[in-house]
């Protein structure tokens, strides 16, 4: 079968990619596409078990900081267009490990940009390199005030900072190069899928299991939060519509702190657990603060909405019912993602305060 477009996804087997491309897979037939992904310790082959005999899907295993190997897949398989979501994204790893960020999130990402500069050539016709990103480059907002496209950058972590640079780059490709580029800013997903080193799945989990809920601080820290499958259909959305050479805030208009967003979880949790009222929220432990925390994101998405027509399907409360049943009724895939490694790396993160 000949593909109308053949689309390389980088990061296919973690939390936001695997949504992306069940939606890429399932959506567009007449597109061949490419899951890219290392399977480090966040990237799951699992999460996609319900497309892995797509005839439209393929999968190669593989760094994207292996600059030979991201060159041969891009002639392989005649690579048109990149949407590109590998990425260290787990800001306390940054902290402990700010060298794999800097090699997976910058490095990798100069080494797919120059792979799609040398097979495009001048030939950039209905090519397009989607780089997305977070609002997390933007620093930290007070208690007023969004972050929007024209928010001048300052990141405060080694992982946004590597964002941040990996962002000036892809633009600086457009200018250069005239690559044909895309660029999106999230605010904090949730949903399916998710690695429980993130507050939702971990919070979920741990009352599960009847273990301390740990909580930064005292939990006033705000982020505003997406349903992974509104992030999926925005970098579709994006993808599809979206003006080389633009940026869109993706987001939510969902602001929680962080111990208000605990609590909803507590209360769901035990109506779904059918356990006595406040059980869950006796395990809240709050513990030593992050260093560097910024206090609060939140995300203009109004230009997103006005040029695109996009904005979220769901409320906050619709969407973290779906999640938590999620979770529930897969006790497997979560057992499987939270052993070994992980138990080790949990226990040596969290220290009461």
């Amino acid at each position: 079968m000949e593909f109308q477009k053949n689309i390389l996804v980088t990061g296919g087997a973690g939390f936001i990619g695997s949504h992306v491309l069940r939606r890429l897979v399932n959506n567009y037939p007449t597109y061949k596409v490419v899951n890219l992904d290392a399977l480090t310790y966040a990237g799951n082959l699992s999460n996609l078990r319900d497309i892995e005999a797509a005839p439209n899907y393929l999968f190669e295993k593989g760094n994207i900081c292996d600059a030979k190997l991201v060159m041969e897949i891009f002639s392989k398989h005649h690579i048109d267009a990149v949407i590109h979501l590998a990425a260290e994204s787990h800001v306390d790893r940054s902290i402990s490990n700010p060298t794999e960020f800097i090699m997976t999130n910058i490095i990798g990402t100069v080494n797919l940009l120059n792979a799609a500069k040398a097979c495009w050539g001048k030939e950039i016709e209905d090519k397009c390199f989607y780089h997305i990103s977070t609002d997390e480059v933007y620093g930290s907002l007070g208690q007023e005030g969004l972050f929007t496209e024209k928010t001048p950058y300052d990141p405060r972590s080694p992982y946004s900072s590597s964002k941040a640079s990996s962002d000036h780059i892809v633009r600086s490709y457009f200018h250069t190069y005239n690559l044909p580029v895309k660029l999106s800013n999230c605010s904090n997903n949730y949903g399916a899928n998710q690695f429980p080193e993130k507050l939702i799945p971990l919070i979920i989990n741990n009352i599960k299991n009847e273990k301390p809920l740990p909580v930064y601080g005292e939990g006033l820290n705000v982020r505003d939060w997406l349903w992974v499958e509104d992030h999926a259909s925005a970098i579709d959305t994006v993808f599809h519509n979206g003006k080389i050479g633009e940026t869109y805030n993706i987001g939510g208009l969902n602001e929680w702190k962080n111990i208000d967003l605990v609590h909803m979880i507590c209360d769901q949790m035990d109506e779904k657990l059918a356990q006595k009222k406040g059980m869950s929220r006796s395990l809240i432990t709050f513990v030593k603060d992050r260093a560097g925390h910024d206090l609060r994101y939140a995300i203009d998405a109004s230009k997103i909405e006005n040029d695109l027509g996009w904005k979220p399907s769901i409320n906050f409360e619709q969407g973290l019912s779906l999640t938590i049943d999620w979770y529930l009724n897969n006790e497997s895939w979560l057992n499987d993602v939270t052993s070994g490694e992980y138990k080790k790396y949990y226990s040596n993160q969290y220290v009461n305060r």
